[in-house]
């Protein structure tokens, strides 16, 4: 039924490709905690919502914004709001043009969806090494965000 949410807003294919991609990394990801199954699966699955409507980083919110306008509770519009990356703390929002407030992955849930897109490039699996490259050519070996990066994935996969 997610996919077709997606379908029916005519996200591309790419995009439903790796939402799928994501959901199966999360439910990976998952296996090691007791925590919400289903909320992963469908946070997971509808967690780039909002690319159906813009790809900036923007999305996160756009799609937040989807889910609710659509009945999806606050706990799966979460997901989308604070899915990029490691999250985006408050000054670091402002800096990005966001409306300013935290973007961090608070519960579980919410931060195994964000790994796991993480750790998926298009929709295909990526480890760790690569996401910091790719972070680092984009963003500059020094950014924040690499250091929470690392963070999560300790937190998530231990160290795998």
């Amino acid at each position: 039924m997610n996919i077709e949410i997606l379908k029916n807003l005519n996200c591309p294919d790419h995009l439903i490709k790796h939402s799928k991609a994501v959901c199966k990394k999360a439910l990976k990801l998952s296996s090691n905690f007791d925590i919400n199954i289903d909320l992963v699966k469908t946070g997971a699955l509808l967690h780039d919502i909002g690319r159906c409507k813009t790809n900036g980083i923007d999305h996160a919110i756009v799609g937040a914004g989807i889910l609710k306008d659509i009945g999806f509770s606050n706990e799966v519009a979460n997901i989308a709001l604070r899915h990029i990356g490691a999250g985006i703390p408050k000054e670091e929002a402002k800096l990005l043009g966001l409306p300013p407030k935290d973007y961090m992955p608070l519960s579980l849930e919410e931060k195994i969806v964000a790994h796991a897109d993480n750790l998926i490039h298009w929709d295909k699996e990526v480890d760790l090494d690569f996401v910091i490259t790719k972070w680092e050519e984009r963003l500059g070996k020094n950014h924040p965000s690499i250091p929470r990066l690392v963070k999560l994935h300790h937190e998530i996969c231990g160290g795998k």
